[in-house]
């Protein structure tokens, strides 16, 4: 094989085939001609033709939908960059983000400067993402989001975990989890740039509720908005704004009010516990709130440590910290006081300054935090110890000083919630007894002495269109010819009712009127025996009254309002010591009368060892209502006991469980207050005995027992001696002493119908 041809086979095949050799001529040897080929079967070209047709409108139909797709696309990303630069455009300085709230707040201080209360969206001041505590700080990136530095406002692999595990969970893609960044969420509190328009929604809840609503439509909205935001600001601006605007629970909008409120400290001082306890609340504000449930706000707490610790926010050793100390409320925060007075508070403000604010206001008050608190403790001791396990029974406290400032409030056996019905001053009820003293307080303005005398005996009284009315006393006896102050002491109903004939029903109206009482009055006799209405604070007001020496009072909580901010109060004190009533002389009368009570009277288990107290006791029809309502030189101390739904008491009377708590209350908020005598007077009497058969006038000063210091009563211990008899009665074993009686209205069908006519049961 020739060298050239190496490797591409022989050129000739087959000799047979060879062609003819040079010269050989047509005659020679006729060579046989090569075999034609094999013919090959034509193959039909249909199929080819039908594959490339199929081919083309495949690629036809490519090109057209990835024209079109491209063409939606370019013009969707055009569409929505437009949107982000719209939004971009209406976002306005980072600063005028920070406090979004619609309203203003209350924030309430007790007479020592501290706050104890706060009512409204309460914002504790522009906190930054630089200036809050480094835990704080990390705590919220470490629990909302993240990746929240590694995003440009939106995250697929956030939102695509929140699917998964709501459909794990049952619920639908978008239900419960949303997956949302910080930056989504912020979104979400600038309620996507749409403004409160009261023209849109009905309420300011409505507005929120539809900010805050979920759904893909919603996170359709939020996607350009979050986006406008990052390129508006940048990640710690965006913190900023989340700082300020979260709602974190009892009513405080902002890290900063959240942490002043738990832990009366602010945002840029907290500890990692604290941190974690904070950014826990984003979860579920309400619930998580420790003002709620600290145990369930600590357990939260250590789910966000553990968070903070697998990211690299914490060390184990500052973690394990975090969790062997969790962060705990403050004393205020603990406490909870004042929330039915803190909501008196707030109806006795302008509405302008209180529910409808759009300032932050400061409301300095009366309250005295520990004078609440003892007196919270006194109502819960009589119920844990006097009352039947279980009882539904209602009580309401209030302690004010003489001139009305009223020190502590409590409108119910229950921890209130805001907004909750106080007893204390919301409840009108009969006062059955402790009506009686303002009779007095009438016959003794007009120059009866306590010593004169009154009939107590039978009588009846006609009454137009209804016939004799014939009023009974509670023990169904009749003592005779005995002094005004034995009537009072023991809460005699006919005295009383002769008493107030004798003055005049106008007078006792007028004078009732003017120390703060309720004034529908009833117009026939039983007006002497309370069956009119009132609330538990105006009594107390109108016996404090009683203790200042004859002038009305207007009880009142607020001191002094200001606009955070400013030094000058907008205006003070919001009631005080009115104009006089009666003399001081008659004033000073009635107290000593009204001694008589506790002394050896109805209210007996009312009185005090170690200092003078003046007081009256109160039931009503069918034991309604149950009252005690009296005074030291320094405190006046109201007690209303009865059920909501105005069914009768069991076996209590004013004298009874009323007058144990009021006692339970003096007690306690007289530790370590030096007594004081009250200031008593008897008068020489310018008037006849009062009633048929008493042949006796005025009684002097001087025949008086116990007025004079050398008479005074004497305390051994725990027992009261009488320096007459030289008798020891016990001064409190939960039983009145021998020849004290019981009190109680008038049990006659008059008097029911005049109770119905009133608006009783």
């Amino acid at each position: 094989m020739a060298a050239g041809n190496r490797g591409r086979g022989p050129l000739v095949a087959d000799k047979r085939y060879a062609a003819p050799k040079a010269g050989a001529g047509s005659g020679g040897p006729k060579q046989p001609a090569p075999p034609k080929a094999p013919r090959r079967r034509a193959r039909s070209s249909r199929p080819a033709r039908k594959h490339g047709l199929v081919m083309g409108l495949f690629l036809a139909i490519w090109r057209a939908i990835w024209g079109l797709t491209w063409r939606i696309t370019a013009i969707g990303v055009l569409v929505y960059a437009g949107i982000v630069a719209y939004f971009y455009a209406q976002l306005p300085e980072m600063e005028a983000l920070v406090d979004g709230r619609a309203r203003g707040s209350v924030t309430m201080l007790d007479r020592n400067g501290e706050v104890f209360a706060w009512r409204g969206e309460t914002f504790g001041g522009m906190v930054t993402a630089d200036s809050v505590s480094k835990f704080l700080h990390d705590a919220v990136v470490a629990t909302e989001d993240k990746r929240f530095y590694w995003h440009f406002g939106i995250s697929p692999r956030g939102i695509a975990s929140a699917i998964r595990i709501n459909l794990s969970e049952g619920r639908g893609p978008f239900e419960g989890n949303g997956g949302s960044t910080i930056t989504q969420q912020t979104a979400k509190l600038l309620c996507l740039g749409v403004k409160w328009d009261p023209n849109v929604w009905k309420s300011e809840a409505d507005y929120e509720k539809d900010c805050r609503k979920g759904g893909i439509w919603r996170k359709l909205k939020e996607v350009p908005f979050a986006m406008a935001m990052e390129a508006k600001y940048s990640k710690e601006e965006i913190l900023t704004i989340y700082f300020n605007r979260a709602y974190l629970g009892a009513g405080a909008r902002g890290f900063e009010a959240a942490a002043q409120r738990y832990f009366g400290k602010s945002a840029k001082e907290v500890s990692a516990a604290e941190a974690a306890m904070l950014a826990g609340l984003l979860k579920a504000p309400s619930t998580y709130a420790p003002t709620a449930s600290l145990e369930r706000a600590q357990n939260r707490a250590n789910v966000v440590i553990g968070l903070m610790e697998e990211q690299g926010y914490l060390t184990k050793a500052q973690a394990d910290e975090a969790r062997a100390k969790p962060a705990v409320l403050s004393k205020a925060a603990k406490q909870r006081a004042g929330g039915y007075f803190a909501d008196w508070v707030m109806e006795t403000t302008p509405d302008y300054l209180a529910r409808d604010t759009t300032e932050d206001v400061i409301i300095e008050t009366t309250l005295d935090p520990d004078i609440q608190r003892k007196a919270e403790e006194a109502l819960k001791w009589v119920f844990e110890n006097k009352v039947k396990a279980g009882s539904e029974a209602q009580a309401a406290i209030v302690v004010m000083s003489s001139d009305g400032a009223v020190r502590a409030m409590v409108g119910g056996r229950n921890v209130p919630n805001a907004g909750d019905f106080n007893r204390a001053t919301q409840a009108l009820r009969q006062t059955g007894s402790t009506f009686k003293p303002f009779v007095y307080a009438v016959a003794m303005d007009l120059g009866y002495s306590p010593m004169d005398y009154v009939e107590d005996s039978p009588m009846c009284i006609y009454t137009p269109g209804s016939g004799d009315w014939c009023p009974q006393n509670y023990d169904r006896k009749f003592k005779g010819t005995i002094t005004l102050t034995q009537a009072l002491a023991e809460s005699r109903n006919i005295p009383a009712v002769r008493v107030s004939e004798a003055v005049g029903r106008d007078l006792v109206k007028q004078v009732a009127t003017d120390f703060g009482l309720a004034q529908n009055f009833a117009n026939g006799p039983a007006l002497a025996l309370g069956v009119s209405e009132s609330t538990l604070i105006d009594m107390t007001g109108a016996f404090a009254g009683i203790l200042n020496g004859g002038s009305a009072v207007t009880p009142f909580g607020l001191q002094a309002l200001k606009l955070k901010g400013m030094d000058e109060p907008l205006f003070g004190a919001g009631g005080g010591i009115g104009e006089r009533v009666i003399s001081e002389k008659a004033a000073h009368a009635l107290t000593y009368m009204m001694t008589e009570v506790l002394n050896g009277g109805t209210g007996t288990r009312a009185r005090l060892k170690d200092r003078e107290a003046a007081g009256k006791t109160g039931t009503t029809q069918s034991a309604r209502d149950a009252w005690f309502v009296g005074f030291t030189a320094d405190y006046v101390v109201g007690v209303w006991m009865g059920y909501d739904d105005n069914r009768p008491l069991t076996g209590v009377t004013g004298g009874g469980l009323p007058a144990e708590i009021w006692h339970e209350v003096m007690v306690r908020i007289n530790e370590g207050v030096p007594p004081k005598p009250l200031i008593k007077e008897i008068p020489d009497s310018s008037y006849a005995p009062i009633g048929e058969g008493a042949n006796e006038g005025a009684v002097s000063a001087e025949d008086v027992p116990y007025f004079d210091d050398p008479n005074a009563p004497v305390f051994n211990g725990e027992f009261y001696e009488d320096p007459v008899t030289g008798e020891s009665v016990p001064i409190y074993d939960g039983a009145p002493p021998a020849g004290a009686v019981m009190e109680g209205p008038v049990n006659d069908d008059l008097a029911s119908r005049i109770n119905d006519l009133l608006g009783g049961n």
